[in-house]
Protein backbone atom coordinates (compact mmCIF):
# COMPACT_ATOMS: atom_id res chain seq x y z
CA UNK A 1 0.00 0.00 0.00
CA UNK A 2 2.75 2.45 1.00
CA UNK A 3 4.62 1.64 -2.22
CA UNK A 4 1.51 2.58 -4.30
CA UNK A 5 0.96 5.92 -2.50
CA UNK A 6 4.59 7.06 -2.74
CA UNK A 7 4.72 7.24 -6.59
CA UNK A 8 1.38 9.12 -6.58
CA UNK A 9 2.72 11.69 -4.13
CA UNK A 10 5.81 12.09 -6.27
CA UNK A 11 3.67 12.83 -9.34
CA UNK A 12 1.64 15.45 -7.42
CA UNK A 13 4.82 17.12 -6.13
CA UNK A 14 6.30 17.30 -9.60
CA UNK A 15 3.09 18.91 -10.85
CA UNK A 16 3.20 21.57 -8.15
CA UNK A 17 6.85 22.37 -8.90
CA UNK A 18 6.02 22.67 -12.61
CA UNK A 19 3.14 25.08 -11.93
CA UNK A 20 5.35 27.25 -9.70
CA UNK A 21 8.03 27.39 -12.38
CA UNK A 22 5.49 28.41 -15.05
CA UNK A 23 4.04 31.12 -12.77
CA UNK A 24 7.54 32.55 -12.25
CA UNK A 25 7.89 33.04 -16.02
CA UNK A 26 4.62 35.06 -16.29
CA UNK A 27 4.72 38.90 -16.27
CA UNK A 28 3.35 40.46 -13.08
CA UNK A 29 -0.21 41.77 -13.38
CA UNK A 30 -0.55 45.54 -13.83
CA UNK A 31 -3.87 47.39 -14.14
CA UNK A 32 -4.35 49.24 -17.47
CA UNK A 33 -3.29 52.89 -17.47
CA UNK A 34 -6.19 55.34 -17.55
CA UNK A 35 -6.55 57.25 -20.84
CA UNK A 36 -5.01 60.71 -20.98
CA UNK A 37 -7.54 63.35 -19.96
CA UNK A 38 -7.77 66.30 -22.34
CA UNK A 39 -8.80 69.48 -20.57
CA UNK A 40 -11.88 71.26 -21.92
CA UNK A 41 -10.62 74.65 -20.66
CA UNK A 42 -8.93 77.07 -23.05
CA UNK A 43 -7.42 80.47 -22.13
CA UNK A 44 -8.61 82.18 -25.34
CA UNK A 45 -11.86 84.05 -25.87
CA UNK A 46 -12.93 86.41 -28.68
CA UNK A 47 -15.90 88.73 -29.07
CA UNK A 48 -17.42 90.64 -31.97
CA UNK A 49 -19.45 93.60 -30.78
CA UNK A 50 -21.31 96.65 -32.02
CA UNK A 51 -20.09 99.70 -30.08
CA UNK A 52 -21.56 103.07 -29.38
CA UNK A 53 -18.84 105.64 -28.59
CA UNK A 54 -20.49 108.49 -26.65
CA UNK A 55 -18.16 111.43 -25.84
CA UNK A 56 -18.77 113.63 -22.81
CA UNK A 57 -16.79 116.65 -24.04
CA UNK A 58 -15.42 119.77 -22.45
CA UNK A 59 -12.74 122.26 -23.52
CA UNK A 60 -10.33 124.91 -22.28
CA UNK A 61 -9.36 127.08 -25.25
CA UNK A 62 -7.27 130.19 -25.68
CA UNK A 63 -6.53 132.58 -28.56
CA UNK A 64 -3.17 134.34 -28.53
CA UNK A 65 -2.65 133.18 -24.93
CA UNK A 66 -5.92 134.81 -23.83
CA UNK A 67 -8.60 132.40 -22.51
CA UNK A 68 -11.69 132.17 -24.70
CA UNK A 69 -14.36 132.60 -22.03
CA UNK A 70 -17.44 130.49 -22.62
CA UNK A 71 -15.97 128.69 -25.66
CA UNK A 72 -16.57 124.96 -25.81
CA UNK A 73 -16.79 122.06 -28.20
CA UNK A 74 -19.25 119.32 -29.06
CA UNK A 75 -18.17 115.91 -30.39
CA UNK A 76 -20.51 113.62 -32.30
CA UNK A 77 -21.27 110.07 -31.21
CA UNK A 78 -20.06 107.14 -33.32
CA UNK A 79 -21.23 103.54 -33.88
CA UNK A 80 -18.70 100.96 -35.06
CA UNK A 81 -18.02 97.20 -35.23
CA UNK A 82 -15.32 96.04 -32.83
CA UNK A 83 -13.18 92.97 -32.20
CA UNK A 84 -11.73 92.08 -28.83
CA UNK A 85 -9.38 89.28 -27.81
CA UNK A 86 -9.15 88.00 -24.22
CA UNK A 87 -6.53 85.74 -22.64
CA UNK A 88 -7.26 84.05 -19.28
CA UNK A 89 -4.23 83.67 -17.00
CA UNK A 90 -6.49 81.75 -14.59
CA UNK A 91 -10.20 80.94 -14.65
CA UNK A 92 -10.87 84.32 -13.01
CA UNK A 93 -8.19 86.71 -14.25
CA UNK A 94 -7.96 87.78 -17.90
CA UNK A 95 -6.52 90.50 -20.10
CA UNK A 96 -8.63 92.01 -22.89
CA UNK A 97 -7.52 94.04 -25.94
CA UNK A 98 -10.13 95.87 -28.01
CA UNK A 99 -9.57 97.02 -31.58
CA UNK A 100 -11.67 99.47 -33.61
CA UNK A 101 -11.60 102.83 -35.41
CA UNK A 102 -14.05 105.70 -34.87
CA UNK A 103 -14.81 108.92 -36.75
CA UNK A 104 -16.14 112.03 -35.01
CA UNK A 105 -17.27 115.49 -36.04
CA UNK A 106 -16.25 118.42 -33.84
CA UNK A 107 -18.23 121.61 -33.59
CA UNK A 108 -18.21 124.67 -31.39
CA UNK A 109 -20.34 125.07 -28.27
CA UNK A 110 -21.00 127.95 -25.91
CA UNK A 111 -19.75 131.16 -27.53
CA UNK A 112 -18.68 129.06 -30.56
CA UNK A 113 -22.10 127.41 -30.96
CA UNK A 114 -23.04 126.76 -34.59
CA UNK A 115 -19.41 126.66 -35.79
CA UNK A 116 -18.20 123.50 -37.50
CA UNK A 117 -14.57 123.05 -36.47
CA UNK A 118 -13.63 119.81 -38.22
CA UNK A 119 -13.57 116.02 -38.02
CA UNK A 120 -11.08 113.34 -37.01
CA UNK A 121 -10.51 109.59 -36.97
CA UNK A 122 -9.46 107.90 -33.73
CA UNK A 123 -7.70 104.55 -33.31
CA UNK A 124 -8.19 103.79 -29.59
CA UNK A 125 -6.69 100.38 -28.64
CA UNK A 126 -7.56 99.66 -25.01
CA UNK A 127 -5.98 97.00 -22.79
CA UNK A 128 -7.72 96.02 -19.54
CA UNK A 129 -7.05 93.51 -16.77
CA UNK A 130 -10.29 91.83 -15.69
CA UNK A 131 -11.66 89.77 -12.82
CA UNK A 132 -14.40 87.27 -13.79
CA UNK A 133 -16.79 86.16 -11.04
CA UNK A 134 -17.90 82.55 -10.42
CA UNK A 135 -21.08 81.12 -9.01
CA UNK A 136 -23.72 82.57 -11.33
CA UNK A 137 -24.24 79.62 -13.69
CA UNK A 138 -24.18 80.67 -17.36
CA UNK A 139 -23.96 84.35 -16.34
CA UNK A 140 -20.29 85.42 -16.20
CA UNK A 141 -19.96 89.00 -14.85
CA UNK A 142 -16.62 90.80 -14.80
CA UNK A 143 -15.00 94.13 -13.94
CA UNK A 144 -11.77 95.57 -15.28
CA UNK A 145 -9.37 98.49 -15.39
CA UNK A 146 -6.59 99.38 -17.77
CA UNK A 147 -5.12 101.87 -20.18
CA UNK A 148 -6.09 103.40 -23.52
CA UNK A 149 -3.82 104.92 -26.15
CA UNK A 150 -5.75 107.04 -28.66
CA UNK A 151 -4.19 107.88 -32.02
CA UNK A 152 -5.80 110.81 -33.89
CA UNK A 153 -5.43 110.93 -37.65
CA UNK A 154 -7.14 112.24 -40.78
CA UNK A 155 -8.10 115.60 -39.22
CA UNK A 156 -10.05 117.92 -41.53
CA UNK A 157 -10.84 121.58 -40.95
CA UNK A 158 -14.21 123.26 -41.55
CA UNK A 159 -15.59 126.81 -41.58
CA UNK A 160 -12.35 128.43 -42.71
CA UNK A 161 -10.18 127.02 -39.92
CA UNK A 162 -6.68 125.82 -40.86
CA UNK A 163 -4.00 123.65 -39.29
CA UNK A 164 -6.42 121.52 -37.22
CA UNK A 165 -4.41 119.03 -35.16
CA UNK A 166 -5.12 116.76 -32.19
CA UNK A 167 -2.33 115.08 -30.22
CA UNK A 168 -2.19 111.37 -29.41
CA UNK A 169 -3.02 110.67 -25.80
CA UNK A 170 -2.89 108.04 -23.02
CA UNK A 171 -5.92 107.60 -20.76
CA UNK A 172 -7.05 105.34 -17.89
CA UNK A 173 -10.03 103.07 -18.54
CA UNK A 174 -12.65 101.38 -16.33
CA UNK A 175 -14.87 98.49 -17.43
CA UNK A 176 -17.82 96.33 -16.38
CA UNK A 177 -19.78 93.72 -18.27
CA UNK A 178 -20.98 90.14 -18.52
CA UNK A 179 -21.09 87.14 -20.81
CA UNK A 180 -24.17 84.92 -20.87
CA UNK A 181 -23.00 81.52 -22.14
CA UNK A 182 -25.49 79.60 -24.29
CA UNK A 183 -23.26 76.51 -24.33
CA UNK A 184 -19.60 75.63 -23.73
CA UNK A 185 -18.40 77.90 -26.56
CA UNK A 186 -21.02 80.47 -27.62
CA UNK A 187 -22.47 83.32 -25.61
CA UNK A 188 -23.83 86.86 -25.60
CA UNK A 189 -21.92 89.85 -24.24
CA UNK A 190 -22.77 93.30 -22.86
CA UNK A 191 -19.90 95.63 -21.97
CA UNK A 192 -19.47 99.24 -20.76
CA UNK A 193 -16.20 101.18 -20.59
CA UNK A 194 -15.36 104.69 -19.45
CA UNK A 195 -12.23 106.42 -20.79
CA UNK A 196 -10.85 109.53 -19.10
CA UNK A 197 -9.38 110.87 -22.33
CA UNK A 198 -8.25 114.37 -23.20
CA UNK A 199 -6.11 115.75 -26.01
CA UNK A 200 -4.30 118.92 -27.02
CA UNK A 201 -5.86 120.83 -29.92
CA UNK A 202 -4.40 123.40 -32.31
CA UNK A 203 -6.24 125.54 -34.86
CA UNK A 204 -5.02 128.15 -37.33
CA UNK A 205 -1.40 127.01 -36.97
CA UNK A 206 -1.55 127.33 -33.20
CA UNK A 207 -3.26 130.72 -32.95
CA UNK A 208 -6.07 128.89 -31.16
CA UNK A 209 -5.07 126.08 -28.86
CA UNK A 210 -6.04 124.28 -25.68
CA UNK A 211 -7.21 120.98 -24.27
CA UNK A 212 -10.34 119.05 -25.19
CA UNK A 213 -11.84 116.50 -22.82
CA UNK A 214 -13.44 113.65 -24.79
CA UNK A 215 -14.10 111.27 -21.85
CA UNK A 216 -16.24 108.82 -23.85
CA UNK A 217 -18.55 106.11 -22.63
CA UNK A 218 -18.12 103.01 -24.80
CA UNK A 219 -21.22 100.79 -24.73
CA UNK A 220 -21.16 97.47 -26.59
CA UNK A 221 -23.15 94.30 -27.19
CA UNK A 222 -22.25 91.27 -29.26
CA UNK A 223 -21.30 87.60 -29.55
CA UNK A 224 -18.76 85.67 -27.46
CA UNK A 225 -16.82 82.62 -28.59
CA UNK A 226 -14.79 80.63 -26.02
CA UNK A 227 -12.22 78.23 -27.50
Amino acid sequence: MFRRITPALAVVALGLVSNVAQSADLQPFAPPEPPLRVSDWSPWLVRVRALGVLPDPGARLSAGRAPMAGAGVGITDSAIPELDISYFFTRNIAAELILGVTRHGIQGAGTLAGTRIGSTWILPPTLTLQYHFDGFGPLKPYIGAGVNYSIFFGERERSGFTGFRLSNSVAPALQAGFDYMLDAHWGLNVDVKKLFLDTKVKLNAGAIRGRVDIDPWIVGAGITYKF
